[in-house]
């Protein structure tokens, strides 16, 4: 057989044709006051070039809403293409190693297509290119969720900075969040009393009844110094900060001495024009001497398959427990992420595209 026969038989093991597509893409125009909004935005069309030696092309199937992606947007200047994670489709290759149909993650942004070349170097973001694995029978949506980069945020964020003991009283805020209900999660099966603050009494039942936690409290209807000192009378030893203001102030003040502190986020703020003026904290970090320490979850992306693999077991084991809030269809993403902001989700928003 001569050798370009050769060649392109091995090319047709994982090359579909794709000679022409146009992508959809979302693009910031305008910096969000408040919450953000359809007009912030300009959705164009983008005609791809044809692929490269070691490229692929894939097709977005889930994107991925979160709040940083509230909060980091102001860094970029005007226009720029909308960030993000998502999970996608291979559909044509031109890299033995990425055949078609399987599936990739990565901080691809919002777009329905995406050309890459696996071997070069990956702009910095929060959710590395990998190839996924099979995760049957769980959906591959996962890789957003539990599996992804929220998985990993609370499986480093908790365990590293806040090196929880068996026993502990561990209190987290947004506790039905992406991130919020896997960090109690991980703390039941560390051993650890389990608090968690959340924004519905839905969301609280659901928190104590489905994964366990020791209690949970609407933030909205209970005073939050009276209730800490009834369902944490020996103090708090771990704090998985996600929202910031003054809830988390009163949480620091009730604190053991020694006490540790994960921020992860600021979400109660991020829609405001200004910020909120709230309770000093500095008093009770000196007097108590806790380790306050904010955290990007990318620190650890030299150890990234440790926590994916930690969480999936757990989720063979039965010991973690998922849920998703899926939105339908591309143009739908702003409505999606503000339904996020707006704590629409138990567990981790995506939309199915």
């Amino acid at each position: 057989m001569a050798l370009t026969s050769v060649l392109y038989h091995s090319r047709r093991l994982y090359s579909d044709s794709v000679k022409s597509v146009t992508a959809r893409k979302y693009v910031l125009k305008k910096h969000f006051q408040g919450e953000p909004k359809i007009n912030d935005f300009d959705i164009i069309e983008e005609k791809l070039p044809e692929l490269k030696d070691g490229e692929i092309l894939t097709q977005a199937e889930y994107l991925s809403v979160d709040p940083y992606m509230r909060a980091y947007m102001i860094r970029y200047k005007l226009p720029t293409d909308m960030i993000g994670g998502q999970v996608a489709r291979i559909i044509s290759s031109r890299n033995s190693k990425y055949p078609v149909g399987k599936y990739v993650t990565g901080s691809f942004g919002w777009r329905t297509h995406t050309i890459v070349d696996p071997n070069k170097p990956q702009k910095s973001s929060l959710l590395p290119l990998a190839l996924l694995p099979d995760i049957k029978p769980y959906p591959v949506s996962l890789a957003l969720g539990v599996l992804g980069m929220p998985g990993n945020t609370a499986y480093f964020g908790f365990t590293e900075l806040c090196k929880p003991k068996p026993g502990e009283t561990v209190v987290i805020t947004g506790a039905a969040g992406a991130v919020g209900f896997h960090v109690g999660q991980i703390a039941k099966i560390l051993g650890c009393r389990v608090i968690g603050f959340a924004g519905s009494d839905d969301k609280c039942q659901y928190l104590e009844k489905e994964l366990g936690f020791d209690h949970a409290f609407n933030y909205k209807t209970v005073n939050i110094r009276a209730t800490l000192k009834d369902a944490a009378p020996k103090l708090v030893d771990c704090y998985f900060d996600n929202v910031g203001g003054e809830i988390s102030s009163a949480i620091m003040y009730h604190m053991n001495n020694y006490g540790r502190v994960a921020v992860c986020g600021s979400i109660s703020s991020y829609n405001d024009v200004s910020l909120p003026k709230v309770t000093i904290l500095q008093p009770a970090i000196v007097m108590k001497e806790l380790k306050v320490e904010g955290f990007l979850v990318t620190r650890w992306a030299d150890r990234w398959d440790e926590g994916i693999m930690a969480n999936h077991k757990w989720l063979q084991e039965g010991r973690l427990k998922y849920q998703e809030k899926v939105y339908h269809g591309f143009d739908n993403m702003v409505d999606a992420l503000v339904g996020m902001l707006r704590g629409e989700n138990t567990g981790k928003a995506v939309v199915k595209v």
